[in-house]
């Protein structure tokens, strides 16, 4: 059977709102402070697709992503999904930046930075 147009986009934005309703700690801290142009008059959205991806945060204006990542992104398996993810994501014209879980926690200025 054929897939129709848009079938696979319309599950896509059902994750993506599933997303935004479970997100982690760290990633509800870091939204409070990007929310509502709060950095440099900055819009950013969360849980926003971008090909193949949901990204954590994303200001489309500027081109930039932000990945906020758990301690489960440390394997050397991990390591490469992330930098082929990353890879993809930047080939889309935008800058990604990744933060731990534990500098949002421990270091939410520097973060911000």
């Amino acid at each position: 059977m054929a897939r129709q147009p848009g079938e696979g986009m319309n599950r896509f934005k059902s994750r993506a709102r599933r997303l935004r309703t479970e997100q982690p700690r760290a990633e509800e801290i870091l939204w409070r402070e990007l929310r509502n142009r709060q950095l440099g008059s900055c819009k950013f959205r969360r849980q926003h697709p971008i090909g193949a991806y949901i990204v954590d945060f994303v200001s489309l204006e500027r081109k930039l992503v932000i990945e906020v990542d758990a301690a489960t992104h440390s394997t050397d398996e991990e390591i490469a999904r992330d930098a082929r993810r990353t890879a993809e994501i930047e080939g889309f014209g935008f800058r990604v930046v990744r933060v731990t879980d534990t500098e949002v926690y421990k270091n939410l200025d520097g973060v911000l930075d």
